[in-house]
């Protein structure tokens, strides 16, 4: 009797809304530190993204439809998923293949997207942000303040403002800059809810393999 009346509890529960796909408000550009990242799982998994001489710094870790508080999630999308070819594709800058078709189900099902024009815009994305050369001249383990990750970008993006990018640290590494973009792909100021900079002074910053 006690197992029926929590069923019925349940079914009496209403459903959880689901975001509807194409309906954000601005992307957020996940970039991640490929080396960091392989230090603290990546070789765990045996990933090819970190094997010797994959030279892989700043990768695309996403392109993520966003509200201005929160995101969509469990959005349906009325598109096919990616062919193997097209995540295949996307791991030049996304380090797998792997990474490509997770993202895609992840975020870009509520972009209202094809998964080839989703890809396409991600790319382009992903390269209109300058990586900052000098970090990847790097040749040893060190620690540095995460606030010198953004003052990088910052300098070699003189049209992207503080307000518009974000870093993230990682069990005491720095793990992501994320970088707030309009729909069309202009800089714009982050929700408050993505503004929530690494403030460690001593952060972990492996070098590119």
């Amino acid at each position: 009797m006690r197992h029926l009346l929590a069923l019925l509890l349940c079914l009496s529960q209403p459903a959880a809304a689901q975001d509807v796909a194409g309906e954000f408000d601005y992307y957020v550009l996940s970039l991640s530190w490929s080396p960091n990242w392989c230090a603290i799982e990546g070789d765990a998994r045996g990933s090819s993204q970190c094997d010797t001489g994959a030279g892989f710094g700043w990768i695309l870790h996403g392109l993520w439809p966003q509200y201005e508080q929160g995101w969509p999630t469990n959005c349906r999308s009325r598109f096919r998923n990616p062919t193997r070819a097209q995540t295949a594709d996307m791991a030049d800058i996304m380090g797998t293949s792997g990474l490509a078709w997770y993202q895609w189900n992840k975020h870009g099902v509520c972009a209202g997207l094809d998964s080839a024009d989703y890809y396409a815009l991600a790319r382009v994305a992903y390269e209109k942000v300058t990586r900052p050369e000098v970090l990847r001249q790097v040749n040893r383990d060190i620690t540095l303040p995460a606030n010198l990750i953004e003052a990088a970008f910052l300098r070699a993006n003189p049209d992207l403002a503080a307000d518009q990018i974000t870093i993230t640290c990682k069990d005491n590494a720095i793990q992501e800059a994320r970088i707030c973009l309009t729909r069309d792909l202009a800089f714009r100021d982050c929700g408050s809810d993505v503004i929530r900079d690494c403030t460690l002074q001593s952060a972990a910053f492996a070098p590119i393999r």
